[in-house]
């Protein structure tokens, strides 16, 4: 930053008072620019610890570099403060000397001494009022530097999820896997039953040996034939007949055999010719159908390749914007230096007095029904009536007010003034701070016939709380609470002073270290 240069330094300075004085300004202008520089140093120098200094990333700070650093600060806006009360003597030295004043003319001939006029004339007219002084020339302070930018407020709350977009065309097929490897061959299944035996065919005449057909199923054995009764010895006859042998398969049936004859040696005969095979007998019915084998192993085909992505579906309505986070903290108010008064115009001719306004109504008179009561000092820790009051001189009482129970009675319905000034004191230093919900008060009430609070009064709550440094809520150690109001009462009604405790616990005196409270009730009409 460059400082302005003075003109016209040569061996003869042709500087005018004017431009002197302009020069003068033009310099507490400056100095006050500087100024407005160091301050925005010292605002840069708090974000820089706090962490919020745009752009630059700064190491976390301790409780101890916090204070250091606003120590510092301090000091600094002191030393400027001094230097703005000199600045501002300045201004306003330079401010009241004359501009443009010229050298002296020379002093004029003295005239001839006129004839002495007849006795005193009359007074002259008053001379019309000067016109009002030109406006003092007020040098605008620089402004403050800007506030430290307030926190984000929070991310407002989601707004609703679209509607689903329309499903995506579905992608080709990939191409059909490898087959799997062949099953484990199933179990075999249990063999069909066999079909019934073919009926024997006729015997035929005995043609050439044809190929030897299938061997049939065996038939069933025929049935034993009854045993014959055992006749008399006689000749041998010729054996009988031998029962046929059950029905055989494609074998055809065998010959009666001959009648054997008489032991002898004979020539053994020729063998009788085969008989022709017999047809082939019917083919059973199919047997039933054996159980189905296990599967086999699931074979492992290769995974085809993945389908073309489908269309994107189209976008969901926007849902509804979230609330507004809260807004930040303002930042602190920038040090802009007051401009200097202009001089005081010339004070206005006094207007005409105006007319005198009629009289108002006589207001009612207060000593009709009232009183005024004091109470040294109790000590309470819960709600209470506050009783045992004194009317003794200077405070004075009514009929209508029981002092020992605290208890006033309105003689008539009609607007009462209530004032009452509670002064207290803790018996001992407060080492918890207070809940949220917790906030004592005194409460003029109406007892009968319904229970009324008609003026309250809070006590005094420090609320305190510095980020990372204190939090405290409690009442102060010693204070005074006032209550005054005006209020229609009914006739019978009755009224009474009262501390509320609402959840403090701790010991009050009330009272405090002498002081007393005072109570009173003034009816107004």
């Amino acid at each position: 930053m460059s400082q302005a240069n003075i003109p016209n330094i040569t061996p003869t300075i042709t500087l005018t008072r004017d431009d002197a004085i302009n020069l003068l300004l033009s310099s507490i202008a400056l100095e006050e620019l500087g100024l407005s520089h160091i301050l925005n140093a010292e605002g840069e120098k708090l974000q820089f610890v706090l962490g919020t200094l745009p752009g630059i990333s700064s190491p976390p700070a301790t409780i101890s570099d916090l204070l250091n650093m606003n120590q510092s600060v301090r000091d600094t806006i002191k030393v400027i403060t001094q230097k703005e009360i000199l600045l501002d003597s300045k201004l306003n030295s330079i401010l009241s000397t004359p501009i443009s004043v010229g050298p002296p003319g020379p002093t004029g001939a003295t005239g001839i001494t006129g004839p002495t006029g007849p006795g005193v004339g009359t007074t002259g007219a008053t001379g019309a009022t000067g016109s009002t002084g030109a406006t003092g020339i007020s040098v605008t302070g620089t402004t403050g530097t800007t506030g430290v930018t307030g926190a984000t407020g929070a991310t407002g709350a989601t707004g609703a999820t679209g509607t689903t977009g329309a499903t995506g065309a579905t992608g080709a097929t990939g191409a059909t896997g490898a087959t799997g490897a062949t099953g484990a061959t199933g179990a075999t299944g249990a063999t069909g039953a066999t079909g019934a035996t073919g009926a024997t065919g006729a015997t035929g005449a005995t043609g050439a040996t044809g190929a030897t057909g299938a061997t049939g199923a065996t038939g069933a054995t025929g049935a034993t034939g009854a045993t014959g009764a055992t006749g008399a010895t006689g000749a041998t006859g010729a054996t009988g007949a031998t029962g046929s042998t059950g029905i055989r398969g494609e074998t055809g049936a065998t010959g009666p055999t001959g009648a054997t004859g008489a032991t002898g040696i004979g020539v053994t005969g020729a063998t009788g010719a085969t008989g022709a095979t017999g047809s082939t007998g019917t083919r059973g019915e199919t047997g039933a159908t054996g159980p189905t084998g296990a599967t086999g192993a699931t074979g492992i085909g290769v995974t085809g390749a993945t389908g073309a992505t489908g269309a994107t579906g189209s976008t969901g309505t926007r849902g509804e914007t979230g609330a507004t986070g809260p807004t930040g903290a303002t930042g602190a108010t920038g040090i802009g230096v007051t401009g200097a008064t202009g001089a005081t115009g010339a004070t206005g001719a006094t207007g005409a007095t105006g007319a005198t306004g009629a009289t108002g109504a006589t207001g009612p008179i207060f000593t009709v029904e009232n009183f005024s009561a004091f109470l040294s000092t109790v000590t309470l820790s819960a709600s209470s009536q506050l009783v045992n009051w004194s009317t003794a001189s200077p405070y004075y009482g009514s009929a209508s007010f029981n002092a020992l129970t605290g208890t006033y009675t309105v003689p008539a319905t009609g607007t009462y003034a209530i004032k009452a000034t509670i002064n207290y004191e803790t018996t001992a230093a407060i080492t918890v701070s207070l809940g949220a919900g917790i906030t004592p008060a005194f409460d003029v009430q109406r007892i009968t016939p319904v229970v009324t609070s008609l003026i309250i009064g809070d006590f005094p709550v420090l609320n305190v709380n510095v980020a990372l440094v204190l939090t405290l809520r409690a009442i102060l150690g010693a204070g005074t609470v006032t209550l005054a109001g005006d209020v229609q009462l009914n006739a019978g009604d009755t009224l009474g002073l009262f501390y509320v405790a609402n959840g403090l616990t701790i010991n009050l005196n009330l009272g405090g270290g002498g002081e007393g409270i005072v109570w009173s009730i003034h009816r107004l009409s």
